[in-house]
């Protein structure tokens, strides 16, 4: 069985003058000429994505979009209608966002966060800038300490609020940010601690994340950078404890607390030493 909106791996069935049809257990999807691999051959099996044209037709592609069919993304509007916004999402046909499924009306290039879904009426993929009906933290499927994939959603007085895993909303606090970010940014980070709220609606759970990775295993990755950065540098660089911690994060990519942990473990295996300016590599 096909799924619209996500990669299938199709077998060629037969060639035409305009592309190849793909095996989806009926007639066949087509795969147009101008997206099909050089030497594709009857039989060979093709990783597609799968969407209807503008004409209505199921169609497949070897485009890579912008996101599939559940992803929260950040997309550009192209074209606005009466009855809704058409989004670039990297393919030759843009996504549609309904005028109801729109926070605000959208203008022709702004960019907006929004989460691809599959209509069903009309059984094409959509989108909807309204992310909180798929968001929740009534049953968590993270724990402490878990990496996860970050996408920043909105800022509020205490830090931002984060999407965890296109599920769930953790609030990533201002002194756990070392860099600039925006909406829509995407990174790699952690549960750093969640907390049971109940009130008289429902029980719930609040949720701290970080960027990076947690503990000691943080610690240790980012050891080899260090050191592959002194190496780089002829031995030496003008950083330590008293350095600023966007310079730090803007050279080694990591938090002040992080790279005085990180020299501190290297200068306790005398790796490295501290010098009044900066960090000298030890002879190896």
């Amino acid at each position: 069985m096909v799924e619209v909106g996500k990669y299938n791996t199709l077998k060629v069935i037969r060639a035409v003058d305009f592309g190849v049809y793909l095996d989806d257990g009926a007639e066949g999807i087509l795969l147009p000429k101008r997206f099909v691999p050089t030497a594709t051959a009857i039989g060979d099996e093709l990783k597609v994505f799968l969407y209807h044209d503008g004409e209505d037709r199921l169609i497949a592609t070897t485009q890579e979009p912008k996101g599939i069919l559940g992803d929260i993304v950040k997309l550009r509007t192209v074209t606005v209608t009466p009855h809704g916004a058409f989004l670039d999402m990297g393919l030759m046909k843009d996504i549609f966002v309904p005028k109801s499924k729109q926070i605000f009306e959208m203008r022709v290039n702004g960019e907006y966060l929004v989460k691809i879904y599959l209509d069903e009426q009309t059984g094409r993929i959509a989108a909807t800038e309204k992310l909180e009906p798929y968001l929740s933290n009534e049953e968590l499927t993270v724990k402490e300490l878990e990496v996860v994939d970050l996408i920043v959603y909105r800022r509020t007085d205490i830090g931002y609020v984060c999407i965890i895993n296109n599920q769930h909303t953790g609030v990533l606090h201002f002194n756990e940010i070392y860099r600039n970010i925006g909406v829509g940014d995407k990174f790699k980070g952690f549960i750093k601690k969640i907390y049971p709220v109940s009130n008289d609606k429902d029980d719930r759970f609040s949720i701290d994340v970080a960027a990076g990775k947690p503990g000691y295993n943080r610690v240790e990755d980012e050891a080899g950078k260090v050191l592959r950065l002194l190496r780089e540098n002829d031995g030496y660089l003008p950083y330590n404890d008293k350095s600023k911690p966007e310079d730090i994060y803007d050279f080694f990519g990591m938090s002040k607390k992080t790279f005085k942990m990180t020299t501190g473990n290297l200068y306790k295996e005398r790796k490295i030493a501290f010098e009044k300016t900066g960090i000298k590599l030890l002879e190896e």
